[in-house]
């Protein structure tokens, strides 16, 4: 038997530049009532970023939320609507300086499914182009290369605990050792 909540009305508390935060009132399997709280979200593009010599591209950057600064692969925000591979495309630009002639999909994850609708979609990105980067005004970063074996230990270490570059660099490895990358 599926599992399932009815939505019976809804609440908008905020709208800010990237997300929204709505209550919805639901119906519940057993006929109960409760308060759901949801942030939504337009989502985002995570690239696992290749060299030839097997680095991969990482970003160190502050992140308020947790006032320290996290290694991650580079990313960013998708605008409403807009296609995940052209996002993904520009963001690795914007924050590397690369660009790549082979862009392939890995797939999606939901870093929050409880309460937040940002779906994260990922790339494996290979034979590089550099260029220059394109910060946005408001967005301070360093690149880094690390060779891509010590990047797989540092995530199974924790020392990379930001979600989506763990998932990238894992599901990277583990195509990898399957012969699929």
């Amino acid at each position: 038997m599926p599992h399932f909540e009815k939505q019976l009305s809804t609440r908008s508390i905020y709208d800010g530049r990237i997300v929204h935060l709505r209550t919805d009132t639901v119906e519940l399997e057993n006929g109960e009532q409760t308060l759901r709280e949801v942030i939504d979200h337009p989502g985002g593009v995570g690239i696992v970023a290749l060299d030839r010599e097997d680095n991969v591209l990482l970003v160190r950057q502050f992140r308020y939320p947790f006032s320290q600064e996290l290694l991650e692969i580079p990313a960013g925000k998708l605008e409403r609507g807009e296609d995940h591979y052209v996002c993904g495309l520009r963001e690795l630009q914007e924050e590397t300086g690369y660009s790549a002639k082979t862009f392939q999909y890995l797939g999606c994850l939901y870093p929050t499914p409880a309460y937040l609708t940002e779906i994260t979609h990922l790339y494996y990105a290979r034979d590089l182009t550099a260029g220059g980067q394109k910060l946005d005004e408001d967005e301070f970063l360093s690149v880094l290369r690390l060779p891509f074996a010590q990047a797989v230990q540092m995530v199974l270490d924790g020392g990379i605990p930001d979600a989506k570059t763990q998932v990238g660099l894992l599901r990277v490895d583990a195509l990898r050792r399957q012969g699929k990358l």
